[in-house]
């Protein structure tokens, strides 16, 4: 659709362009009109045929191909100078101000999935039991995330339309793949954030209010498995879990921390404008 205005724009332009430099065109053009509301289509289809010939000798050939056109065009340089801007300008403005994107086409940039889009419209999912507070205690726990004991693990501080998106992952990760999630981390205090990143950078590089954390906008998840919280990427049934949880993820419209740089797997957003930086509410 955006190709076929585009191209339809151009042939407008180009048109108007030659009837402007070209007078000679503007009686046929009229003559040509007539017969089309008289006789039908066919006339227009060879005046088309005609001006794809001239493109054609515009782009292709000099000024012995073109004859009077190409003289025409040589004696007035500007003339024929000024029509090709007015050709070329709207393209040109729009690359030298574009700016960000209204639309976004991207293959990822709508939920496409019909399942997905029914629960994210659909009634309000429901979290899951909370789980008994040794099984993220244990030994494999603490050596990936030493300090998840103090976290919290409460629904109700998050934001409500995250939550849900959440959910709904959770559930696709149980019901497609065989994956049963569990919460490590949801809301998160400037306070707590502060002490985080005075642990270092390898624990987290930003400071308070500046996490999707702060917002209840963010989470940390793991799985669930034989009674255990299995939360080290070593495993490889792990890692095969998180790489799943990132697709879910996208598809529901959270950014996935899996695709960082500090690499992430347990975590996504839904990031807002404007949020970060901003004391939490």
């Amino acid at each position: 659709m955006i190709l076929a205005t585009s191209f339809a724009y151009f042939l407008l332009v180009s048109i108007g362009v030659v009837l402007f430099v070209f007078p000679g065109y503007r009686s046929r053009v009229v003559t040509t009109l007539w017969l089309v509301i008289s006789n039908g289509w066919a006339p227009l289809a060879n005046l088309a045929q005609r001006f794809g010939r001239f493109l054609q000798l515009m782009y292709s050939g000099g000024e012995h191909r073109l004859g009077g056109y190409g003289r025409f065009i040589a004696a007035h340089p500007l003339l024929a100078g000024s029509a090709l801007l007015m050709i070329v300008a709207p393209s040109l403005l729009a690359v030298l101000l574009r700016g960000p994107a209204v639309f976004d086409f991207t293959d990822d940039a709508g939920i496409t999935d019909r399942q997905i889009a029914v629960l994210l419209e659909g009634e309000q999912l429901v979290p899951p039991p909370p789980l008994p507070p040794d099984v993220f205690t244990t030994r494999e726990v603490e050596q990936v995330r030493p300090d998840v004991v103090h976290a919290s693990r409460n629904w109700n501080l998050m934001d409500q339309e995250f939550t849900q998106r959440l959910l709904v992952v959770f559930k696709l990760m149980k019901e497609r793949h065989g994956y049963e999630m569990v919460l490590i981390e949801g809301y998160r205090s400037p306070e707590r954030q502060a002490k985080l990143l005075e642990q270092g950078s390898h624990v987290t590089q930003v400071g308070a209010n500046m996490s999707y954390h702060q917002h209840g906008l963010a989470a940390d998840s793991a799985f669930f498995k034989d009674g255990k919280v299995v939360i080290s990427e070593r495993d490889p049934w792990a890692m095969r879990g998180y790489e799943l949880y990132g697709q879910v993820a996208e598809q529901v419209g959270l950014t996935w921390g899996g695709r960082w740089k500090m690499q992430d797997y347990g975590h996504v957003e839904l990031r807002r404008k404007g949020v970060l930086g901003r004391p939490a509410q």
